[in-house]
């Protein structure tokens, strides 16, 4: 079968087309699909207009339009409705229902209804989620909010990366039928060298490493702050890693945290790591802490960052908001209840101090991720839900 999978954006530097679109992409092929990526590379202009292939799957970037974001909408639409129809698919899977490829799609689904079109959400985008989170316009919050309600009313069939937004698309009334949960997986690699990671930083490799791997705006700092004080005054030698990049001045106010509060000698902040550096900064850590406060945004979306860690074979504790709670079911005992930081911080204690005990623990969450969260499988399940769609769809 041939498949046009449509970006939300570009594939740099965040993270939907190489951490979920992209892997998904690989799975399918090597079940005998092809896989045409077509995306908008707004977000990384340099590839405009540029096609390439990214671990095996073709990506069409298609040419920016000149002018401001309102000016370029008609024709960037226009364009990607194109980039698509050139792909000459059997079927189109949109990723994301929000912007230049949302409108794009829904041109293709008035004017070739017969067309197998699917739709893909990893985040909640209207009212309370993204919208929020964004600060968009008051005329772009709405166009998103429109979109996302129209485009899974309308659509053959939705992949949906979370439970909550399963329960979120049900409320629109979208029939469970044409609902697939689709969550992000995972696929085996080599482990990082931490050992590098730890020259690197002046690190002993017996010495206990905190690792935060995050973008920060999925929970309150001050608490994050205390924790990181309680942590560096009761762990002897005890190094901080945190990697990752705020949005909104994250960063510098942590670092001034760590001068008022006193855990600056154990802090090391690494900002934005490439993707291929990233396993060994992993495999530099004994533990790491995913916080997530309990919000809409935070219940429905897919942390496909959490999953990076878990195939790391590091430990986590976490919050038990959303998918966090599914990720960590075979620890329940790492998880905490979202706003208890304290609990969080024993729980840390209890793994920095018996390296053993994080050792066994990190490989039984490798393990279960792998068995319960495999691309492969994930592939296979998307498989057999766009043929029963398409057979219902031929059927009506």
């Amino acid at each position: 079968m041939r498949i046009c999978f449509v970006a939300p954006f570009g594939i740099r530097p965040k993270g939907t087309v190489p951490a979920r679109m992209i892997p998904l992409a690989e799975a399918l092929q090597a079940r005998g699909h092809q896989v045409v990526v077509v995306a908008p590379p707004y977000t990384n202009p340099e590839d405009s207009g540029r096609c390439e292939r990214v671990r095996g799957v073709e990506l069409r970037n298609i040419r920016l339009a000149p002018g401001g974001k309102v000016l370029a909408t008609p024709l960037m639409a226009w364009r990607m409705l194109r980039g698509i129809r050139q792909t000459q698919p059997e079927l189109v899977h949109l990723f994301k229902p929000k912007g230049y490829g949302a409108l794009a799609v829904m041109l293709q689904l008035v004017v070739q209804r017969e067309l197998p079109t699917f739709v893909d959400s990893d985040d909640w985008e209207g009212c309370g989620g993204m919208n929020a989170l964004h600060g968009y316009g008051r005329v772009e919050q709405c166009l998103y909010s429109f979109q996302e309600q129209w485009l899974s009313r309308h659509a053959w069939g939705v992949t949906l990366a979370s439970r909550a937004l399963q329960e979120m698309t049900e409320q629109m009334g979208v029939p469970q039928r044409q609902m697939l949960y689709l969550p992000n997986g995972v696929e085996p690699r080599p482990s990082g060298d931490g050992d590098r990671i730890r020259a690197a930083l002046g690190m002993t490799p017996d010495q206990p490493v905190l690792l935060l791997y995050t973008r920060f705006f999925e929970f309150s700092q001050q608490p994050l702050y205390r924790l990181f004080q309680g942590m560096s005054a009761t762990v002897p030698n005890l190094r901080i890693l945190v990697v990752g990049q705020g949005r909104r001045g994250e960063d510098a106010a942590l670092l001034q945290a760590a001068q008022e509060f006193g855990f600056s000698q154990a802090l090391h902040h690494a900002g934005w790591v490439e993707p291929e550096h990233l396993p060994d900064w992993f495999a530099a850590a004994q533990v790491a802490l995913y916080p997530f406060d309990d919000t809409l945004t935070n219940r429905t979306k897919c942390p496909a960052k959490l999953t990076e860690l878990l195939l790391a074979g590091l430990p986590v504790v976490g919050h038990a908001v959303g998918q966090v709670r599914d990720y960590l079911s075979a620890t329940p005992e790492l998880l905490c209840e979202p706003g208890d930081w304290g609990a969080l911080q024993q729980k840390l204690l209890l793994l920095l101090q018996d390296r053993t005990l994080a050792d066994l623990t990190g490989q039984r969450l490798r393990q279960d991720i792998l068995s319960r969260f495999a691309w492969s499988d994930e592939a296979e399940k998307l498989e057999r839900f766009y043929r029963a769609m398409c057979r219902r769809g031929e059927s009506s």
